[in-house]
């Protein structure tokens, strides 16, 4: 019985140990296999965080390229090839602290159109770890222009009922608005006396008469997203007038060097027509319309007069109503040194038309004058017009009864308008003191007071001011700009 069982524990035990053989090695696979998952996994997950802090790098290295040169840009602003004079891309290395290289940025600039201040820098950065690990950032960059505006004045304003707004306003004097703004309006003072309202009460620097009319200072403001729906806002920075002289005098030399220059016609001035072939029509303009019968000055206005074309002829031979043909100049600056009437239609074109006498002397300064429709073909930023007087951008006694003029409108130091024509102002049973409606497509900035209509019912009923936004950075050629620095104004990254 003994022999048995010890036979028996004798024959069982070899089945036991393999038994715990197979468990070990089952269990000893199983954690090599769990090791090794972690070990590639920590490895993954490590070059994982290598990756992401290269990229993270590379991408740092980028906007420091961008950086660079907006501050390339604000010591050399019109040097769009990195100081080597020659095309890019630009290559930068980027050092540490201790003075080692560990990367570099390119950089691919692309300078603005004629006459903007747009450009567009490229940067592409790398890391030298891993030179395959790239970002790329694609900025733009731009001056801000005086067409910050839809309309700028260095003295008081009114605009009355049946005015539209769409876009800021500013005046270094007082604002009487009575009609509807889609923007902000601002004021370079707290209060003032508006001469309109017939008392000394001081009124706020930007106030409505619409009912409820505004209350005086010192009482609050109130809040009136009837008329002002963006709001108000005064006192703030004013705009320097003064320094459109300057302007104008650069505009005059960059016509002289690479453009356009119209010396004095020796008679009334010249008539341009704007042509969609990039060409313009210049006529010499020898007399202009008289006033009807009793159509006088009866408000003293200051170089009142018809400004209405009669016949025109052409500049050299004399030739009656034939033009002259120009290209649309490389530079898009046109200079005349008389009076100018601007008319006609664009496609693709950035111009600016100025007028002006230098030396600056009161008595002989210019006029540019818009009788008729001047339009855009396209309306994306590609059509750009500004039209630049020494003294007054006006709209004549028989201008066109429905007027659209697409274009910035500047007069250095008269106002943008329309002279009084009283009710005698007729002709043939046409009421020409009273017209149906203007639209304005740009901006407007004006030395003195600006105004279309008068409170009479004389001049145009309807005024609709559409700002076009395109010309706050995308201005047209030499426009005043209001800042020497470069702005960044849209940032992306493209890979």
């Amino acid at each position: 019985m003994n022999m048995w069982h010890m036979h028996n524990r004798c024959t069982r035990g070899p089945d036991v140990r393999g038994v715990i053989l197979i468990n070990v090695l089952v269990f000893a696979a199983i954690a090599v296999t769990v090791t090794s998952a972690l070990v590639n996994w920590g490895a993954t997950v490590l070059k994982t965080a290598r990756t992401l802090d290269a990229r993270e790098q590379a991408f740092q290295i980028a906007e420091a390229g961008v950086e660079y040169y907006r501050w390339h840009l604000a010591h050399a602003a019109t040097d769009y090839q990195d100081g080597t004079g020659g095309p890019g891309p630009y290559v930068h290395s980027v050092k540490d602290a201790d003075g080692d290289t560990i990367g570099q940025y390119s950089l691919t600039i692309t300078p603005p159109p004629v006459g903007s201040t747009i450009v567009k820098v490229r940067s592409a950065g790398t890391i030298t770890a891993d030179p395959s690990i790239s970002r790329t950032i694609l900025a733009t960059l731009a001056i801000p222009s005086l067409a910050k505006y839809a309309v700028v004045a260095n003295q008081n304003m009114r605009f009355g009922a049946g005015t539209e707004v769409f876009g800021p306003i500013h005046s270094n004097a007082g604002v009487r608005f009575d009609g509807i703004s889609h923007n902000l309006i601002t004021s370079s003072l707290s209060t003032y006396d508006d001469p309109d309202d017939g008392s000394s009460q001081q009124r706020f620097a930007v106030y409505t008469t619409v009912s409820p009319q505004d209350p005086n200072p010192p009482a609050a403001v109130p809040s009136r997203p009837d008329v002002f729906m963006a709001g108000r806002q005064f006192p703030v920075q004013s705009y320097d007038f003064n320094g459109l002289t300057i302007d104008l005098s650069q505009m005059k030399t960059s016509a002289q060097s690479n453009g356009v220059y119209l010396p004095a016609s020796g008679s009334q001035g010249y008539h341009i027509v704007l042509k969609s072939n990039d060409t313009f029509d210049v006529y010499k303009v020898t007399a202009l319309q008289s006033a009807p019968n009793n159509c006088t000055n009866s408000n003293n206005q200051t170089d009142w007069g018809t400004w209405s074309v009669k016949t025109q002829v052409h500049p050299v031979s004399g030739a009656n109503n034939s033009p002259q043909n120009y290209p649309f100049p490389a530079n898009g600056v046109v200079f005349v040194e008389d009076h100018v009437w601007v008319d006609g239609t664009v496609n693709g074109a950035r111009l600016t038309i100025a007028a002006g006498k230098f030396p600056d002397n009161v008595s002989t300064r210019k006029d540019i004058i818009i009788n008729n429709d001047l339009t855009y073909a396209n309306y994306d930023g590609t059509d750009v017009v500004s039209l630049v007087a020494q003294r007054n951008v006006t709209t004549g006694l028989f201008s066109d009864d429905t007027l659209r003029i697409d274009a910035a409108l500047v007069a250095q130091n008269g106002r943008v308008g329309r002279f009084y024509y009283d009710s005698d102002c007729k002709s043939g049973g046409t009421n020409y003191y009273n017209r149906s409606s203007l639209t304005l497509y740009g901006m407007i900035a004006t030395n003195q007071r600006y105004g279309f209509a008068y409170t009479d019912g004389t001049g145009y009923d309807i005024r609709n001011i559409i700002y076009d936004s395109n010309l706050l950075y995308g201005p047209p050629p030499s426009f005043p700009l209001t800042s020497s620095q470069y702005q960044t104004i849209s940032w992306q990254e493209v890979q």
